[in-house]
């Protein structure tokens, strides 16, 4: 019973200890930042193609193969190749405070280099997913 009691408090302490440090400031701000800059985010097709039509401040990076590419893709993507070398050098010299529009063939690679992004703090990156999804949704292919 002492033992349970002692547990309890002790619980109790440091529920306490970890809630003194956060005020109700703190969480709207952090709230607001997390709107502003939401890091990286999976999106679907559909909500990716509405962002797309809203927003003329994104880039578009389309990070499959020159042959890929050169067979359809959206309409002002720039291509950065992930199997190419200089990839990781062409990703961490992009501006970190810029938005950001990723996707390949299927999401495979776009996640791969979304996780990329986030690892080297990007603050606002979509990815996508693939492209056949994204002319689904009513994507404008480019050939």
């Amino acid at each position: 019973m002492r033992n349970t009691s002692l547990l309890l408090l002790a619980l109790a302490a440091l529920a306490i200890s970890a809630c003194a440090g956060a005020t109700a400031d703190d969480t709207t701000t952090d709230a607001a930042a997390a709107e502003e800059r939401p890091g990286v985010v999976r999106i679907g097709a559909q909500d990716a193609v509405s962002l797309l039509a809203e927003r003329d401040d994104l880039t578009i990076i389309d990070v499959r193969t020159p042959a890929e590419f050169a067979e359809g893709h959206l309409a002002d993507a720039e291509l950065v190749d992930i199997y190419e070398a200089a990839f990781r050098d062409e990703i961490d010299g992009l501006d970190r405070d810029g938005s950001y529009v990723l996707y390949c063939r299927s999401g495979n690679r776009s996640g791969q280099a979304a996780v990329f992004m986030q690892e080297l703090g990007f603050a606002e990156v979509y990815d996508a997913g693939g492209l056949a999804d994204l002319a689904n949704a009513g994507a404008t292919i480019v050939r």
